[in-house]
């Protein structure tokens, strides 16, 4: 299995995500007016550098915390779908907005409401934690958990698949 996932990848123009689960450990901290999250230093290194190879790259996520949306679009996430309960409407807008085929879409969630999305999309990917349904439609599961480097793990891949990791720019200051 591990040669076709990355045989899609080379199809793959687009990275959709989840949040919760994904980007973060799916834990919560309950602090005044908001529940803060935690993400990884290095995932957003990896989302900053494809945005800049040309990637494209999307949140769709049942969350609706301004401060995740306003961290992802510092990192250079033109769109961010914040409390989306039916993410398949929401991803089929997209591809229609975008002109895009499902096939081109890598697709990355954790949990039950990714599940339906990870079935159409061209490359479903899971953290290692995901649930057991989200990781039986999946191309490929990270060794990574989720708030744990799962999303540089295939965004790093997908650079090196297309010959776009380590060509000069990752030494500029970000």
């Amino acid at each position: 299995m591990a040669s076709s996932y990355k045989e899609k990848l080379k199809d793959i123009t687009t990275f959709v995500f989840d949040v919760d689960g994904v980007f973060t450990d799916g834990s919560l901290y309950l602090v005044p007016g908001e529940m803060a999250r935690v993400m990884n230093v290095k995932d957003g290194f990896a989302v900053q550098l494809a945005v800049k190879k040309g990637l494209r790259l999307a949140i769709i996520t049942g969350g609706n915390s301004e401060l995740v949306k306003s961290r992802l679009e510092g990192l250079g996430i033109p769109e961010v779908y914040l409390s989306c309960h039916d993410k398949m409407v929401v991803f089929q807008e997209y591809l229609k907005k975008h002109n895009l085929d499902a096939s081109e879409v890598c697709y990355m969630g954790d949990d039950v409401p990714d599940y339906d999305v990870m079935k159409i999309a061209g490359l479903s990917v899971a953290p290692h934690d995901a649930c057991a349904e989200v990781k039986s439609v999946s191309h490929y599961i990270s060794d990574k958990d989720g708030g744990k480097g799962c999303v540089r793990d295939i965004l790093e891949q997908a650079m090196k698949v297309k010959g776009l990791w380590m060509k000069g720019t990752e030494s500029h200051q970000w």
